[in-house]
């Protein structure tokens, strides 16, 4: 093995490691050797000087993000070997098919790659890193993921400057802008991952759009947050009488509103709205049989946590008081620090302060796409509900 930095754990530091949790945090670390800087491979040693884990090195609260439990050498067949077993699960699960060819191909600490999204749009996949050592690894993560993908993926695109908060501009790290349809469940979207938000979509809610299209014949819906429209088209392509859908950004609704037209969908059955979804609701007199609550990461540290709850309460009393009898309410919350069981009771007090007797039908996750390591239950990040006001 070559000569890596490493660091050594206090007594009894080593067991999260060795229970597969694969953050080592800095309180845990007793000493270092060989000066790791920011993006460098390491490897983790306990008390008895035994090797338990090798990943990458940044200053910080998560000091190290394991790659590996034991050791092993860090070089182009690691990353090939890591990305066989991404698309091997891909194609376990179903993707890409004939009607779905945009998927998640790496969900971090899901797929043992902490630090590390890339989603798949086409033959596209776009990288996002979240951690300097990924950021370094950046060439061979491009390079593996090609000689992975048998053929399907053509051009690797690296979106990592919002994410890291790099100078350097965004690119393609292989091949160039391909020009293709891009398809979920058949249905067809534009999608700009190169100044969209995240990849370019929102890739985790995949089956509670196609559940909300279940519920949507003949219904009125609202579509809040609505970014690209996915829920939109969903609820329109089952029938819906009429969706309105609402986002705060100009850019966001002309995406919507491009989708609307991209599947043909009748003109007037659908109103895309630029407006402050807050401000909007309280103006809002109609009354609407399924609403879509889909709000950005209210809280995405600790120290926010409580005033993303206030805002989670307010916003879900203002859609129980104007549902209509028998409505049904998706809404959901994508930020970390609000776990599952905080999301519920903080819907419980919105329903309480609302006045309505409501009904839980549906407790709503990310997709087998975006897979949960057992051991690291923070990756478990979008949590929804689907309630029955009465």
């Amino acid at each position: 093995m070559t000569t890596l930095p490493i660091l050594h754990l206090k007594p009894g530091k080593e067991r999260s490691i060795l229970r597969f949790h694969p953050w080592v945090f800095s309180g845990a670390i007793a000493r270092s050797e060989g000066d790791p800087q920011d993006g460098d491979v390491v490897r983790v040693k306990d008390q008895r000087g035994e090797v338990i884990g090798v990943g990458h090195y940044q200053k910080g609260s998560i000091t190290v993000r394991v790659l590996f439990f034991g050791d092993i050498l860090i070089d182009d067949d690691f990353w090939n070997e890591a990305f066989s077993r991404c698309f091997a699960h891909r194609r376990r699960i179903g993707f890409p098919s004939s009607a779905t060819n945009i998927f998640r191909l790496v969900h971090a600490e899901g797929d043992n790659l902490p630090g590390l999204i890339v989603d798949v749009y086409g033959s596209t996949a776009v990288v996002q890193c979240h951690s300097h050592g990924m950021y370094a690894s950046r060439t061979s993560i491009a390079k593996a993921i090609v000689a992975q993908s048998n053929g399907l993926i053509r051009s690797v695109y690296d979106k990592s400057s919002e994410t890291l908060g790099k100078n350097g501009a965004n690119e393609y790290l292989l091949g160039e802008p391909i020009l293709e349809e891009y398809l979920e469940n058949g249905h067809r979207f534009h999608i700009d991952f190169i100044t969209g938000q995240k990849t370019g979509f929102f890739i985790d809610q995949r089956d509670n759009r196609e559940l909300l299209g279940r519920y949507s014949k003949d219904k009125t819906v609202l579509n809040t947050f609505c970014y690209t429209g996915g829920f939109s088209v969903y609820a329109l392509a089952q029938g819906a009488a009429r969706v309105d859908s609402v986002d705060s950004s100009k850019k966001a609704i002309e995406l919507t509103q491009s989708n609307i037209e991209l599947n043909g969908f009748a003109p007037e059955k659908h109103q895309a709205i630029v407006a402050d979804v807050l401000e909007w609701l309280k103006s809002n007199k109609d009354a609407y049989d399924v609403i879509v609550l889909d709000p950005p990461a209210f809280a995405k540290h600790q120290d926010a946590r409580h005033r993303a709850v206030q805002a989670y309460k307010r916003i879900n009393r203002m859609a129980m008081e104007q549902i209509a009898p028998d409505g049904l309410l998706f809404t959901f919350s994508c930020s970390q620090v609000v776990d599952r069981e905080l999301f519920r009771n903080t819907v419980t007090a919105a329903a309480i302060e609302a006045g309505r007797e409501v009904v839980i039908l549906h407790q709503l996750t990310q997709p087998a796409d975006h897979p949960v390591s057992i051991y690291h239950p923070e990756g478990e990040y979008l949590k929804g509900l689907v309630v029955l006001v009465r």
